[in-house]
């Protein structure tokens, strides 16, 4: 059995359902996006942080702090670009 959905399904919906769908759709992508920006965030700190091998399931404090820091800056980059992009907005 075949679930897609196409355009003549969605045209057949009354206008609560398609802004609810319209909704639904949006919130699935930022959470989409969100997801992939973790990933990636998690995948270039530990990169750059974790140099050796992991002992008794635990980080070294180094590679602990490294962490911390690299996402913090990242957070903090992120932050200063979205301020920056709402300024230039207005």
């Amino acid at each position: 059995m075949d679930n897609a959905v196409d355009q003549h399904d969605i045209e057949r919906l009354n206008d609560k359902d398609k802004a609810e769908l319209r909704s639904f759709i949006t919130n699935e992508q930022q959470r989409t996006r969100i997801q992939s920006q973790t990933h990636n965030l998690t995948d270039m700190c530990w990169k750059k942080c974790v140099t050796g091998p992991i002992k008794s399931g635990t980080l070294d404090k180094g590679d602990s702090t490294c962490l911390a820091n690299c996402v913090e800056r990242f957070l903090d980059v992120n932050i200063a670009t979205m301020k920056h992009l709402s300024n230039m907005r207005q």
